[in-house]
């Protein structure tokens, strides 16, 4: 934040307002005003660089996403369930390997973070050298399930792309989902 302006200080100012009130877990004037002063020291003390571009975001795109990501979330919690009821300790999981579609940190960071959430999933590592990221999964248990796990990293990075990638990433990462095996 390179100036003093409202637009460019208050957000993050009350942002850190209102995680400083929950940790404190009191809604009091003492707990707000502190907050307040806290939020806009670190705020000042630790200004972050302007980004160099904004993301894109297609609200009706976001929108699907958010949709999205509780049903995945209600339908993985069912299949993590099942995995451990059905195989308990027997349970299986895969290290994958997917193609990284997208180039933008920033977007990288929200497919990652996205993919996360899913029980079951986490991204365990990004390769930006190679164009690849390393997913893990909780139930695969032979070629097919490894694929479907695959596909379901890279829907995840399609959805993600749709809501926040460029027009030049949403190009690049069609030509690269051409090439993907499926």
């Amino acid at each position: 934040m390179s100036t003093w302006s409202p637009s460019a200080w208050l957000p993050p100012v009350l942002w850190l307002t209102v995680v400083w009130v929950f940790l404190w877990g009191t809604f009091t004037p003492a707990s707000i005003v502190g907050g307040v002063l806290v939020g806009a020291l670190v705020t000042a003390l630790f200004r972050l660089p302007p980004a160099a571009d904004r993301l894109p975001v297609r609200p009706l795109r976001v929108l699907g996403l958010v949709v999205f990501l509780l049903w995945d979330l209600v339908v993985s919690g069912v299949e993590v369930s099942w995995q451990v009821l059905r195989h308990g300790p027997r349970a299986r999981g895969a290290i994958i390997a997917v193609p990284l579609i997208a180039s933008s940190d920033r977007v990288v960071t929200v497919m990652a973070t996205a993919l996360t959430l899913s029980p079951g999933t986490m991204a365990l590592q990004i390769d930006h050298d190679h164009d690849v990221w390393y997913v893990y999964s909780l139930g695969p248990r032979d070629d097919a399930g490894v694929e479907r796990a695959r596909r379901g990293a890279l829907d995840m990075q399609c959805r993600v792309l749709a809501a926040l990638g460029t027009p030049e990433e949403l190009a690049v990462a069609r030509r690269l989902l051409e090439a993907v095996p499926r």
